[in-house]
């Protein structure tokens, strides 16, 4: 049986782990915290549609393949685990100002145009999808197709769907890729990617996210995702089961994960700039995590050499591209890749680099 290592432990190293495994790879997972990073801090939207800009036209390609591949994933995942992992069915995008609604038709023309569905909504329609929201809310851009996931449970579903089809779990940092004799190795170790491979085009941008506990007497969440920009800053609620995901602060920050007063003042005056009723809810938590970037936003799918392949560089979209990413990861690995895939492709950046190491029993530096 050919054999696999797979380095990184989040949802994209699990996912990949999981759907090579039940393709016939024995395959072993590399990481000392399974589950953990930038994966146990996400806000898990789906929401190519919803991000879409003029011009963007790659980004959004990418985007909707990866959206069209969730439903077979998670109906795998829940026929494997027993777990749904699906909170809300669709997103609603919000402006406050004359200038957002103006933002929003352009997105609904452009994005429209490309064939999705998205639909403006009047202050009143606004109002009747969702009447906890701000009264100062003018419009909305509702777009029925792009659900949300939680998070915790898809990774917690994941090492569990890995470990049933056999995948072996070692809790250990690599510190170099040609010390694994593997058949093949996946390189999905998010923004330390670069660290493991020198070159290439990864890097950490910190986010910031808190997680609201509905309180007895509070208003419920909303039912859909909510989307807005307040002040110039991006601010998005996702459900939950207990209450609300709230988030996300974007700094170029290298490694540093630590959370900040200035970003949990921004967050919740955002959020209840939006949905005045917050304000009862219980503060849990508040933590960062450090998102992959790359230059132009698209990830890293493809074959680095004859053994290595990447699975990296996701971005704020390490939730919308994780089952696009495991199925093009072990398409690749039986060469034979999706053409869905082909924008991720890492030799789109010539110089995307190599480990400057040495060749040792059986590795590739």
């Amino acid at each position: 049986m050919r054999t696999l290592a797979v380095v990184g432990g989040g949802a994209i190293g699990l996912a990949v782990a999981w759907r090579a495994a039940e393709s016939g790879w024995r395959v072993t997972l590399f990481d000392p915290a399974p589950g953990s990073g930038a994966s146990w801090v996400a806000g898990g939207m789906l929401a190519p549609l919803s991000e879409g800009w003029p011009g963007e036209d790659a980004v959004l390609e990418f985007g909707a393949a990866a959206l069209a591949c969730w439903p077979e994933f998670a109906a795998r995942l829940r026929a494997a685990t027993g777990t749904g992992v699906f909170v809300a069915d669709q997103t609603l995008t919000v402006a406050l100002d004359a200038a957002d609604v103006a933002d929003l038709r352009t997105v609904a023309d452009w994005v429209g145009g490309h064939g999705h569905d998205m639909r403006l909504l009047d202050r009143a329609g606004v109002r009747a999808l969702e009447p906890a929201l701000a009264r100062t809310v003018r419009a909305g851009l509702l777009a029925s197709a792009e659900p949300a996931i939680d998070n915790r449970l898809l990774v917690t579903a994941l090492r569990q769907a890995a470990a049933a089809a056999g995948v072996e779990f070692r809790g250990e940092t690599v510190s170099a890729l040609g010390d694994l004799s593997h058949d093949r190795i996946v390189l999905a170790a998010g923004a330390a990617s670069a660290r493991l491979w020198p070159g290439l085009p990864v890097r950490p941008v910190k986010g910031e996210i808190l997680r609201l506990r509905h309180r007895p007497g509070a208003q419920p969440p909303p039912a859909s995702v909510i989307r807005a920009r307040v002040h110039g800053r991006p601010v998005y609620l996702v459900p939950r089961a207990d209450g609300l995901v709230v988030g996300a602060t974007q700094y170029e920050a290298g490694f540093d994960t630590t959370v900040t007063v200035a970003g949990v003042r921004d967050l919740i005056a955002d959020a209840e700039a939006i949905l005045p009723g917050i304000g009862e809810y219980e503060l849990a938590e508040a933590s960062a995590g450090s998102r992959p970037g790359t230059p132009d936003n698209l990830p890293l799918i493809g074959r680095l050499d004859e053994r290595v392949f990447a699975a990296t560089g996701h971005g704020r979209n390490g939730m919308l591209t994780t089952a696009l990413t495991a199925e093009a990861t072990v398409a690749e690995l039986r060469g034979d890749p999706l053409p869905a895939a082909r924008l991720a492709d890492p030799r789109r950046f010539p110089a995307h680099g190599a480990p400057a190491l040495s060749t040792s029993a059986g590795g590739v530096r």
